[in-house]
């Protein structure tokens, strides 16, 4: 405890608040930040009503936000087939100008297809729509084996690829195509909120290597921590 830093400035709750305070953050810039998150994850009736109470414009027409939802509920309950459809309604060169994306979505209809038993129809979807696509890509070969793989065990729990046929292999292929829509509309892919709370993490951990302060240990709250726990192992003589 004695070898902890003596060089650690203190600064109180009330020191640290005051300079909180003083920091001037414009209600404009937050609901900007509100909007933006409901925006790209696709709350539309929450963004709807934001928009009454704010004044604050969202970045995108909000019809388009129900559209991007309803491909992602499609990908996440396993209608690929629909999804992709629905993707090229509205926006043709969004698969064509993606064939990562494609792909992982062709690969996703053909593990709805091993998940609902229908084995010949896979191997038939397997061979005439992915494997053209493997023997031009060895990353999407390789995918497309490991997913082949699940038609060789009767308890798939025993396959190493049988997470495939978990619920996050679904999200993450929704999600896949989520970003690729924001990103032909001109939208940021991911909200900036989240980016700015590990922003706020990483500079808390910066600065608890030089000061002891009550930091922000509830996010959700903005809580400032107990003072007292700051400085567990501070000999307060030496910190002061």
């Amino acid at each position: 405890m004695e070898a902890m830093s003596t060089k650690k400035k203190l600064i109180t709750r009330d020191d640290w608040e005051k300079r909180l305070n003083d920091v001037k953050i414009r209600k404009e810039d937050t609901d900007r930040l509100v909007m933006n998150f409901l925006v790209t994850e696709g709350y539309a009736e929450a963004a709807e009503k934001f928009k009454m109470e704010s004044g604050t414009e969202p970045e995108l027409d909000l019809a388009t936000i129900k559209d991007r939802m309803a491909v992602k509920k499609a990908v996440q309950s396993g209608n690929v087939e629909h999804a992709i459809e629905m993707v090229n309604d509205l926006n043709p060169e969004i698969l064509d100008t993606n064939p990562q994306l494609f792909f992982h979505l062709q690969q996703q209809r053909l593990i709805e297809l091993i998940r609902n038993g229908k084995v010949e129809e896979a191997l038939e979807f397997a061979q005439e729509e992915l494997a053209p696509m493997g023997e031009e890509n060895q990353s999407f070969l390789e995918d497309l084996e490991k997913t082949v793989a699940l038609l060789a065990f009767e308890d798939v729990s025993k396959c190493p690829a049988g997470e495939l046929l978990d619920v996050s292999q679904r999200l993450k292929t929704a999600s896949e195509v989520n970003a690729a829509i924001l990103t032909s509309q001109n939208h940021e892919k991911d909200p900036k909120l989240p980016s700015l709370l590990k922003m706020l993490i990483w500079v808390q951990d910066q600065l608890d290597e030089k000061v002891y302060y009550p930091r922000i240990t509830n996010l959700s709250t903005a809580a400032l921590e107990n003072h007292a726990s700051s400085l567990r192992g501070c000999i307060i003589p030496e910190c002061s």
